[in-house]
């Protein structure tokens, strides 16, 4: 295990809009999270916890495809909007944990992790935990739905405004995500996927590797010069025990292995900043899938559920 960084105060940073997606709902869950607990949840871990509510900014028009986007000037101002935040939050020295919304947010959030490694002179590693690889343009979308297009934007391929959020294009390069449990991929996506080089780990190579050796794979390298940034869209859990979501995949990974993830993640002591995103109340029961993932962070956070000597 790396040696940890001191503990950082955590910011929660809500952006209740779901202006990106297909499904409405998805504007309630940083609520979601509150209700579940999730700032208790990570005080009791010894973490100072800061939580200034939500973000502001336009409603969700609900309105068809223009060019190939859905709602693009909402969703520009809704990513103005995060891209400041999370900066804010870097270079005040806090660990900002973006609270969902739709993964469209994650155009401005990661641009800003990026741009603050760059300026901090630390390498970045994304782990992007989803059952879609997000890799759509407005050339090949089926729906127009932004929240299809955050990584393809983030390489450079999107809507102008979005790609110049960033302060360098492309935003990050294939060296510096990798994506896991991947399962629902649209034909001209994958096709996309294939010729930009993206190091992907489907359901099967998860099946086929087991989770273990998978996260290996995704942390190798990781040391004490790196921000490891995990955008977690909750849709990356099997319907089964994370029905509250707009866009469910059947054959996500179990509890068990989402744990490990978890675990192993912070075992590195890397983790940087967080997106939680796609959480969608209106679907979900009972909150239980808000419960869920606030488990799921708190195990990011040091929780385990390892009998081991020396492990709380």
């Amino acid at each position: 295990m790396l040696a940890a960084p001191t503990a950082s105060p955590i910011r929660l940073i809500g952006v209740p809009t779901d202006v990106g997606a297909g499904a409405r709902g998805a504007s309630m869950g940083p609520e979601a999270l509150r209700v579940a607990g999730l700032a208790e949840a990570l005080s009791a871990r010894g973490r100072v916890v800061h939580d200034d509510g939500n973000l502001s900014g336009p409603p969700n028009p609900w309105l068809p495809p223009v060019e190939g986007y859905r709602h693009l000037p909402e969703v520009l101002a809704w990513n103005v909007a995060v891209r400041d935040a999370m900066s804010h939050a870097l270079r005040a020295g806090e660990l900002p944990i973006l609270m969902g919304g739709d993964h469209c947010l994650a155009i401005g959030s990661i641009a800003a992790v990026a741009a603050h490694c760059r300026r901090t002179g630390r390498r970045l590693r994304v782990l992007w935990f989803d059952a879609h690889a997000d890799f759509n343009t407005s050339v090949i979308t089926p729906s127009g739905n932004i929240h299809g297009m955050p990584v393809a934007t983030l390489f450079g391929h999107g809507a102008d405004a979005l790609v110049h959020l960033s302060d360098q294009v492309p935003a990050i390069t294939t060296a510096e995500i990798v994506q896991i449990g991947i399962r629902s991929v649209d034909p001209e996506e994958k096709r996309f996927v294939h010729e930009q080089g993206l190091e992907v780990y489907d359901m099967r190579s998860i099946d086929e590797l087991g989770m273990r050796t998978v996260m290996e794979s995704a942390l190798a390298g990781v040391d004490e010069t790196t921000h490891l940034h995990v955008s977690f869209d909750v849709d990356f859990l099997d319907p089964e025990i994370a029905p509250g979501v707009g866009t469910t995949v059947p054959g996500g990974p179990t509890y068990r292995e989402a744990q490990l993830c978890m675990e192993m993640i912070a075992d590195t002591g890397r983790l940087g900043s967080l997106d939680v995103m796609e959480l969608n109340p209106a679907f979900d029961v009972k909150n239980r899938t808000a419960r869920l993932a606030v488990d799921l962070i708190e195990s990011l956070f040091g929780k385990s559920t390892l009998m081991r000597r020396g492990v709380r």
